[in-house]
């Protein structure tokens, strides 16, 4: 009889095994036989699977590697998109470009990660809950930028209890205490207000530096920004994504608001050229982007 073939339910227990450690042999529950070997940056798997196990381990064990105390933070973005480049129609409406199966990915992302970021547009527009509800695995800290405090107190975010969440609001920065302090926060029912972000009236986007500054104090380095698309840009444009998620539906909206915002170019050459894989989600193609290696313009 024929191996059974590894699936996607399988392959994802063996992602969340993952996240954090190297140099192991990971099997599954009730199977002797090992499934996963990881050596370092290599992975090897160990059975036969399917297609899909095989593209959903690709895409994400790369960001399970553990850490190095002195490397800052890894962060990826995620963008969701219409072929034409649209992330929301002239109105805002945005729910929901992707299909079933793009939502599920969003979901993974969540649970592989120690927080998950979104502006003051988005969270005040969707009123989202950054929580883990399609995929198995924990709910990250949820983080809204919100310099002028524009997200109604009433949204999900802040009422649910379902996750911790950090609102990051104008203000001077003051560090927690300590590792412990800061964990104690985050303990807390109801939102954690940290001032940090300056002038309340500023014109300029907050800084992706003094986030990353804020959630690393925080113990938070596997770092989601999940959108819109002016705080994913914002990342993007300061060099301070290591990948990005861009799914994209097989949708025409023809107007509306642009996945990208970033400042304008002469040359190809000074376009932006990451490393790129794609593969098929299902409802969705999904363009995994490395940006730690560029590659050279033709």
């Amino acid at each position: 009889m024929a191996a059974r073939l590894l699936d996607t339910h399988s392959a994802w227990h063996l992602v969340l095994d993952a996240v954090n450690r190297t140099n192991v042999t990971l099997s599954l529950p009730d199977d002797d036989a090992p499934s996963l070997e990881l050596n370092g940056n290599h992975w090897q798997l160990l059975k036969p699977a399917t297609e899909s196990a095989r593209n959903l381990l690709k895409i994400f064990l790369p960001l399970c590697r553990p850490l190095a105390a002195a490397s800052g933070c890894r962060v990826v973005g995620q963008l969701g998109q219409s072929l034409d480049g649209r992330i929301a129609t002239v109105t805002g409406a945005s729910r929901f470009i992707n299909g079933e199966d793009g939502i599920t990915h969003l979901h993974r992302i969540r649970a592989i990660s120690d927080a998950v970021i979104v502006g003051a547009g988005t969270a005040t527009t969707d009123n989202p809950r950054l929580t883990v509800r399609k995929a198995s695995g924990a709910n990250p800290v949820r983080v809204v930028i919100d310099r002028q405090r524009r997200v109604p107190h009433d949204h999900h975010l802040f009422t649910d209890g379902e996750a911790p969440t950090l609102r990051l609001t104008a203000g001077d920065y003051c560090p927690p205490a300590s590792p412990a302090a800061a964990a104690r926060m985050l303990e807390q029912s109801g939102p954690v207000e940290v001032p940090c972000l300056g002038d309340a009236h500023a014109d300029t986007p907050a800084a992706p530096a003094i986030i990353l500054r804020v959630l690393s104090d925080f113990g938070l380095r596997k770092v989601f920004v999940e959108g819109g698309g002016l705080t994913v840009s914002a990342f993007l444009n300061a060099g301070l994504l290591d990948r990005l998620h861009v799914m994209v539906a097989p949708m025409i909206i023809g107007s509306g608001r642009p996945a990208f915002s970033l400042p304008e170019i002469d040359l190809l050459s000074d376009a932006l050229r990451p490393r790129a894989q794609l593969v098929n989600l299902g409802s969705d193609m999904l363009f995994d982007l490395d940006f730690s290696e560029q590659l050279p313009p033709n």
